[in-house]
């Protein structure tokens, strides 16, 4: 008999949301930032930089704070992809047990969770920290997730229920297919073709996503 999937693990950034976190906040600090973030950003997607060579000089530059944190939540909710909250409740009444792994900021990152019904312990993201003026205050530099490879090793650590599915578009995000029984290159907000060469499957949208969850792993 065919094992189904029991796990499933969604990146935030350009999958479960249209937007990348942290361009979202240089936009809001001039041109020149922005472009040097989100230059930075789709470098490291692709693979043509590892991650923690640009994660803390991208934060340095922003230097989010406790307002651009909140600003950011109400944007991930506003972006999520369309569809995303039904299947995902599907996947929980089907009792799949569905996490978040991301390289965002966590505090951001929790709002559009409980609006999935997704539990804060199921959240695996980058704390950001803020001073008691509200300043940023560095982030937690012990994340694996500030690092290429941390995702594979996050979930690896996770010891979740198997099979275990993962979506996501970036390089960081195909670093988890050494780690779960298949991976899916999410396509709907960025399509990057040394992931998407490299994994199992392809879809554009979230019923995308759950016609290859309920066809099991031979799909």
């Amino acid at each position: 008999m065919t094992q189904n999937f029991a796990s499933v693990v969604l990146d935030v950034d350009s999958t479960l949301c249209g937007i990348e976190g942290i361009d979202w906040l240089a936009e809001r600090a001039g041109d020149v930032i922005a472009r040097e973030v989100a230059s930075q950003t789709d470098r490291a997607m692709r693979g043509e930089l590892r991650l923690e060579e640009v994660y803390a000089a991208r934060l340095e530059l922003v230097r989010p704070g406790a307002n651009d944190i909140d600003e950011l939540a109400a944007a991930y909710v506003s972006a999520l992809a369309p569809g995303a909250d039904k299947v995902v409740a599907s996947w929980h009444d089907r009792g799949l047990k569905v996490v978040l792994v991301s390289g965002g900021i966590r505090q951001s990152i929790l709002p559009v969770a409980r609006v999935l019904g997704i539990l804060p312990e199921c959240v695996h993201a980058v704390a950001v920290n803020v001073n008691a003026s509200g300043s940023y205050a560095g982030f937690d530099v012990t994340s694996r997730l500030a690092v290429a490879t941390g995702k594979r090793d996050v979930v690896a650590a996770l010891n979740l229920p198997r099979l275990v599915f993962a979506a996501g578009d970036g390089i960081t995000d195909l670093a988890m297919r050494e780690t779960v029984d298949m991976f899916c290159a999410f396509t709907g907000f960025a399509a990057r073709a040394a992931v998407t060469s490299q994994a199992d499957a392809t879809a554009a949208t979230f019923e995308a996503l759950d016609h290859i969850i309920r066809s099991g792993p031979a799909a």
